[in-house]
C-alpha cells in the first residue's frame, strides 16, 4: 500500500550522508537523485524513502505526531540501525525494547528532527 515516504530537510547535503549510511544498513541503495532530493530503495516494487528540500523553498519543519517506521530482519538490526542513527548526530526518542507484545522497536530522529521508528516482530 505505501509507495514511498519523504521527510524534508534543511541541508540535503547533511540529510543524504546521514541516510545513505543509516539505510544502507537495510540494503537500501539510492533509486533516483535530484538538486532537491535523493530517494533510497531495496527494489522497484518495494516502498521507498526519500528526503527533500521543500518544494515550496520553505524552510522543513517536523510534523508532530508523523513517523516514518523501518522495518528490520531481528532485533540486532533494530540495534544497528539505532546505534548508527546516533553516531550519525541523530537524537534519541526511545532506546531499542520489547513494546507492545511482539513489537520490539526504536525510535529515534534525524538530523532535521523527522521521528523514525525501526522495529521487527519477536516474541518476547
Amino acid at each position: 500500500m505505501i509507495g514511498y515516504t519523504c521527510v524534508g530537510t534543511n541541508d540535503l547535503s547533511k540529510a543524504v550522508a546521514f541516510y545513505g549510511e543509516l539505510l544502507g544498513l537495510l540494503g537500501a541503495k539510492p533509486t533516483f537523485k535530484t538538486d532537491r532530493g535523493v530517494g533510497w530503495g531495496i527494489a522497484p516494487d518495494k516502498p521507498m524513502f526519500s528526503v527533500f528540500k521543500p518544494f515550496d523553498a520553505e524552510p522543513a519543519t517536523v510534523g508532530n505526531g508523523s513517523m516514518v517506521a523501518l522495518v528490520a530482519a531481528n532485533r540486532e538490526q533494530v540495534q544497528a540501525l539505532y546505534n548508527k542513527a546516533l553516531a550519525l548526530g541523530g537524537q534519541d526518542a526511545g532506546p531499542p525494547g520489547q513494546r507492545n507484545g511482539d513489537f520490539y522497536g526504536a525510535y529515534f530522529r534525524d538530523l532535521d528532527g523527522n521521528k523514525l521508528a525501526a522495529y521487527c516482530i519477536v516474541k518476547p
